[in-house]
């Protein structure tokens, strides 16, 4: 620990884990451990299905499969730590890997929303102007839109850290959390946090208006594109097409929404709460997706069922 007159820097921090529950932290581990098996297996799945079969290099299954690595990458930063918490009482994290982890963990939240948003883009392009489908949606295209992702993701989040860094640290040591999130290490500083504070929620708040504008106005072009169409078979097959993507957009943003507004206004909300929902927000959605993806989606369910079961007769069209 670095000297500072009469206080010590604090070099790292105690994760407390789930506030009020640390009772039940070895039973609070077993569906973090599940969650986090379902989810390395089921985008492994998806991700290989999509490699294997050439009738899905089609840029829908290639932004489900960039989703499925960014889903994989997400619970990988925070349920090991949870785990080790947990089973392990490994509470204590070191500043720096405590920095890694809150600069991973929104990089790779930024990317899953711009991922929903090249999703909603192309079943516009699909539904509202398929002529062009091929021509606007291109290999490179799509590989392009997917490192615009990536790229936004760690520009925008890149400052966190160093803005952090910069606040001295003295005697505030614990977090209330089961992982390091930005505003829970922010908290502990002993300086003032107004530029750290106005950095996270202007982020926050500019990606969810951004990102769930954009959604929406595909959607809402799609409904329209939709209704016009004279038959009614039509009409629900184009609708099916965006099933999928409609219940991943429900099931990423809903517990994203509801930990946002329950952190800043509910007051009365049990810290315990907060946590749990924050880290369901972080592992129930790359959890269901692959099972969203591989119920809804036709073409990835009778791979699937091809890939493990040869000798089962797929489904007709």
């Amino acid at each position: 620990m670095a000297d500072n007159a009469t206080h010590h820097y604090i070099s790292s921090f105690f994760l407390v884990g789930i506030p009020g529950l640390q009772d039940f932290h070895c039973w609070i581990g077993i569906p973090v451990c599940l969650l986090f098996s379902l989810t390395l297996l089921g985008n492994s799945i998806i991700i290989i299905t999509i490699k294997l079969e050439p009738s899905l290099h089609q840029p829908m299954y290639f932004f489900l499969g960039m989703l499925a690595m960014n889903d994989m990458a997400l619970a990988s930063s925070t349920a090991p730590k949870m785990l080790g918490i947990f089973w392990l009482d490994a509470h204590w994290i070191d500043f720096d890997i405590c920095l890694a982890q809150l600069y991973f963990i929104h990089t790779f939240c930024i990317i899953e929303s711009a991922l929903l948003v090249a999703m909603a883009f192309d079943r516009y392009v699909a539904i509202c102007i398929p002529l062009q489908y091929t021509t606007l949606l291109t290999t490179t295209m799509v590989m392009k839109m997917g490192l615009a992702s990536v790229v936004r993701a760690i520009f925008l989040v890149l400052p966190g850290p160093f803005l952090i860094r910069r606040l001295p640290y003295y005697t505030k040591y614990v977090i209330n959390h089961a992982y390091c999130e930005h505003m829970a290490v922010v908290k502990l500083a002993s300086a003032n946090t107004h530029v750290n504070r106005t950095y996270g929620i202007s982020v926050a708040f500019s990606v969810m208006v951004l990102d769930l504008g954009l959604i929406a106005t595909s959607y809402l072009k799609i409904l329209q594109a939709v209704f016009r169409l004279s038959s009614q078979n039509a009409r629900s097959k184009a609708l099916g097409t965006c099933a999928a993507h409609v219940c991943t957009i429900l099931v990423s943003y809903t517990p994203a929404l509801f930990s946002f507004l329950t952190h800043r206004i509910g007051k009365k909300v049990p810290p315990s709460v907060h946590i749990i929902f924050a880290s369901l927000y972080l592992l129930v959605p790359p959890t269901v997706n692959p099972l969203v993806y591989g119920v809804k989606t036709k073409q990835i369910r009778d791979r699937v069922i091809g890939l493990f079961f040869p000798n089962k007769k797929i489904s007709e069209n």
